[in-house]
């Protein structure tokens, strides 16, 4: 799954508000960094991390592994930092919920202003 220029310009934009949720430090990407980065991802679709100077890789190297083992995409590395993305069916789920709400709510509201 590549991810198309217009693509990752908004998931650029969205990940600027993103605090990191994973910190790679001395013993690189372990199984459990691993695991909660795909929990993450699965919950959010995406996902900003830090590596840290003792990281046995630098932030690109690091994300590019994570991105390969977990089935997801590189949005981008600045510095230490780096963006994750992968389609999340969990997301997409509570997105169609959502849009269903809305839209009963708007329907709804506009047969009542219409009274």
């Amino acid at each position: 799954m590549a991810l198309d220029s217009r693509m990752v310009s908004r998931l650029r934009g969205q990940a600027q508000k993103l605090e990191p949720v994973i910190w790679i430090g001395r013993r690189g990407v372990t199984d459990a960094a691993a695991d909660q980065v795909s929990q993450s991802l699965d919950d959010h679709e995406l996902v900003k991390g830090v590596v840290q100077d003792a990281a046995p890789d630098d932030a690109k190297g690091t994300a590019e592994q994570l991105a390969e083992r977990l089935g997801a995409e590189v949005v981008q590395v600045i510095g230490r930092r780096f963006v994750l993305y992968r389609r999340s069916e969990k997301v997409e789920k509570r997105r169609s919920e959502k849009k269903e709400r809305d839209g009963k709510a708007a329907g709804s509201a506009g047969r009542a202003s219409a009274r």
